[in-house]
Order: structure tokens, then sequence, then C-alpha cells
């Protein structure tokens, strides 16, 4: 049974049929402002208070996950352009990386900053293929290959309160693995650290206790995974309407206490209040391009 009822999920922003165009990713910036991307290649910043959305950017095609730098300029996965862009406040977009010479993005999925200011990107691959990896984006604007080990679609992502572990979701494990950051930013072992038969499992995040929420794009569900290993049912939707495939996840509000997903099914964000809080986000000086 679910530990918390779908009817204590918010929406924050959207609603039923309007609003963001189906936000796959969704973070929470330095600002105070929620920021997501949508179907059609925009990028959203949202008020969580009021849920004002204004649109800053727009690219080309579908956005999937985004990441923000100290100045709440947004880096996002143009999924299907092979190419990860950031989106600045006065609406320019600049793209950031394309992979390396040698093996170029095919699905940027997720980016995911590390204190030291690397921006992890996952590559999902092709679907059925096997063919997931991960790139990083040093603060100078160069990239390299750093892991094709976890290499069953991968998606979101998190690093840990210690900076010590990358945990990267492989939805066609399907699962959660994490890979061991090591003191040069490349990634080391691969680690399965939990496995979601029959779940098709997308976004990922941390508490400050330890415990891992993991969003399923299908079903409708939020688990939590706690550092002993016993995985919870946080929420469910059955109807697939408040919570609809829900993909990426973020902590957010004024103490951290506000879970934030995306639901790429429809047109809104949500809002689950927690008792404990996330781990802060980095929020490093923006890439040089």
């Amino acid at each position: 049974m679910p530990l918390r009822d779908v009817s204590e999920v918010e929406t924050v922003a959207g609603d039923f049929n309007d609003g963001l165009d189906h936000p796959e990713g969704v973070t929470w910036g330095p600002d105070g402002q929620l920021y997501a991307g949508g179907e059609a290649g925009q990028v959203y910043r949202v008020d969580p208070d009021s849920g004002a959305i204004t649109q800053i950017a727009q690219h080309e095609g579908f956005l999937g996950g985004v990441a923000c730098d100290a100045e709440a300029n947004v880096y996002v996965c143009a999924a299907y352009g092979g190419a990860v862009v950031r989106a600045d406040s006065d609406g320019t977009v600049t793209e950031i990386s394309r992979g390396t010479a040698d093996l170029p993005m095919e699905t940027p999925n997720y980016p995911c900053f590390h204190p030291s200011g690397d921006l992890y990107v996952s590559d999902s691959g092709e679907w059925d293929h096997d063919t997931g990896r991960i790139y990083r984006v040093r603060p100078d604007g160069s990239t390299d290959l750093v892991s094709e080990a976890p290499r069953y679609f991968a998606n979101g992502m998190c690093v840990d309160a210690a900076g010590e572990w990358l945990y990267v979701v492989e939805s066609q494990m399907p699962g959660v693995s994490r890979l061991r950051v090591l003191a040069d930013g490349t990634l080391g072992e691969r680690q399965v650290v939990a496995t979601l038969p029959g779940d098709v499992p997308d976004g990922v995040q941390f508490d400050v206790e330890g415990t891992l929420y993991i969003t399923l794009y299908t079903p409708s569900r939020i688990y939590r995974l706690e550092p002993t290993g016993r995985i919870q049912v946080l929420v469910d939707d059955p109807n697939h309407t408040q919570l609809s495939s829900p993909t990426n996840i973020v902590f957010g509000g004024p103490d951290l206490t506000d879970l934030f997903t995306a639901n790429l099914g429809r047109w809104h964000l949500n809002r689950l209040r927690m008792p404990v809080p996330g781990i802060p986000l980095a929020y490093p000086a923006p890439i040089a391009v």
C-alpha cells in the first residue's frame, strides 16, 4: 500500500489539459524558480508560488532533462537533436556539446552537475539496443566519454550527498545503478542499486537521510529506496491523471521539502510536501563556450 495518498499530490502549474507542453525535465533553480522543458522545444520558468508559466527560450524538437548553473542558465538535453544546449535568461540558446568526435551523442537525456563543476550527461542510445553511455562536459567546455557501463537506456541521474557516486536510472534494466566518481572526474565501477522488474523507471533524487526517490514513467508511481535497500511505494496513481507518467523529479522550496515532478503524459508539474528535505543541487559557474 502506498505511504501517501495521491490526493496529497498538488498541481503547481498547468492543469488537466493545458499549461506546459508534456514536460519531461524539471529542476529547481538557484533563484527559487522551477525550470522545465517542452515537447516542441520550449524552455519554461515556473513560479512555484503563483504557478505562472513563462517561456524563456525556444529550441528545436523534444527537450528532456534540465539543470541550472549559478546564474540560473538552463542546460537542456535536446533528446532528438543530439546535443546539450544552454538557454540563458535573455532567451539566447547556445550549443554546449554534441559528445565527442569519435562518438557523437545519440539521445542525450539528462544533465547532472557535480559539485566539481563537471556536467554529466546521460545518453540513452536507442531503445532495445543497450547503447546507453555517460558523457562529461568540463567547466572549460570540453567533452569526454566517461562510461559505457550503464547501457540499458541510461536516463535520469543524481549525485549523492558526498559527491562520491553518480546514480543512474537504467530504464531497460530496469532499475538504478551507480558509478563511482573518481578524483579526476572520470567514472569507475558500476554497481546495481535496485532492480524494478516490470517497471520503467525514469528519474532519481536523494533526501538528506540517504533515501532515494525514483519516479516511474510506467506505471505512474514514485518509489522510495531506503539506505537499507528496502523499496516502498511512496505514491501511486492508477488513474494516470494527477501523476501521469512522472519523469524527472527534484527537491525544492525554501527548505527543500517540496518534491516536484514533471508529467510527460500531461501538461502540469506536481508537488508533494515531504517531512525530510532533499540534498541541495550543485550550481557551478557557467560552462565556458
